[in-house]
């Protein structure tokens, strides 16, 4: 490399400088240096403030040309790079240089991302969220022994004995982004796996999910259970109840195990598809089946309740169902449910 870089120096002083650039950065990772000596080389090498901030745990690391911390403010990032690792976004590198960026420090920053990835992966102090799948699923399947089990886990960075709970998920949030804002100081683990994402984390708080995210929150202590769990929780979401967690249901959870073909030949099941091709319909009984009442309905609709007593009626003669009565209310109720679960 030595003899390249004086090869290049007589043809363009611009590329035996990238090549010095390589080379420094080679030498470091070499020498498995830490973040703050990452930080200290770089600084001295652009002479001006280097930055690194990992997004988890959100610290950042400044050091100024002299290898001590800069504590003082400088001048705002002139360039800026994100890191990655296992095509995540873990965080960021930066320079404070006064004045326009210099010819070389899109590739200094370049080669400082990528060294602080192989410290991040090497050493932490932090571990992307994304993992392989092949592992996730050896903690989720039943045909797992407790032994592999109990590795994947270690693997994926739970400790022995903790609690892991599973999550079902549909999100056109990335997985990885999902999982840091349902537990974001806590471990956390996210795959897709068919056309569903999981996440495992020791701790689900639901109301930290975002809008416009499906999610099923399994139970169980063991991985297995939780993710079965999991997966019939979610599919008894709804635009209006768009996280459910599996205790929650109750005895509904037993409708998830009707045959689907039984659930068609339903009389009240096929009452309800009937009714679904009018999504005001749809919405008018869904929501009266939610709120119990006709004045309730007719304040989540926004409507009249005079509206909304016009259109049961309609609904009540397509469905042969007396919708004001206790019973036909539990049948209404039953019935959308099951329909809805003809669809996943």
């Amino acid at each position: 490399m030595e003899a390249l870089v004086m090869r290049l120096s007589h043809l363009d002083a611009q590329a035996e400088g990238a090549l010095r650039v390589v080379m420094f950065y080679d030498t470091l990772m070499r020498r498995r240096v830490d973040l703050p000596a990452l930080a200290r080389a770089s600084a001295a090498l652009a002479d001006c403030v280097a930055g690194i901030r990992l997004h988890d745990p959100g610290r950042a690391i400044r050091m100024s040309p002299e290898g001590r911390e800069a504590t003082e403010e400088s001048s705002p990032p002139s360039t800026r790079v994100p890191v990655t690792l296992d095509d995540e976004e873990i965080g960021t590198v930066w320079l404070e240089r006064p004045g326009p960026a210099g010819r070389l420090d899109e590739l200094l920053l370049e080669r400082l991302a990528i060294a602080t990835a192989a410290v991040v992966e090497r050493y932490g102090p932090t571990r992307t969220t994304m993992a392989d799948p092949a592992l996730v699923e050896l903690v989720i399947s039943a045909d797992s022994d407790e032994a592999a089990r109990a590795r994947a886990l270690r693997l994926l960075g739970f400790a022995a004995g903790e609690p892991v709970r599973v999550v079902a998920v549909r999100s056109r949030l990335p997985l990885d982004r999902l999982a840091l804002l349902l537990c974001p100081a806590r471990p956390v683990k996210a795959a897709p796996l068919a056309e569903v994402g999981v996440v495992l984390a020791t701790t689900v708080d639901p109301a930290r999910f975002p809008a416009g995210v499906r999610a099923g929150i399994g139970a169980a202590d063991s991985p297995d259970r939780s993710w079965r769990e999991a997966r019939t929780a979610l599919r008894f979401t709804t635009p209006r109840r768009p996280v459910v967690h599996y205790e929650g249901l109750g005895a509904l959870a037993l409708l998830a195990q009707v045959p689907r073909q039984a659930a068609r030949d339903n009389a009240d099941v096929a009452a309800i598809a009937r009714i679904a091709h009018s999504a005001d319909d749809l919405e008018t009984l869904d929501t009266y089946c939610a709120a119990g009442s006709l004045r309730r309905a007719a304040d989540l609709l926004h409507l009249h309740h005079s509206s909304v007593a016009r259109r049961l009626e309609q609904i009540e003669r397509t469905l042969g169902i007396e919708l004001t009565e206790p019973t036909g209310l539990l049948r209404a109720r039953l019935a959308l449910a099951a329909w809805r679960l003809l669809d996943d």
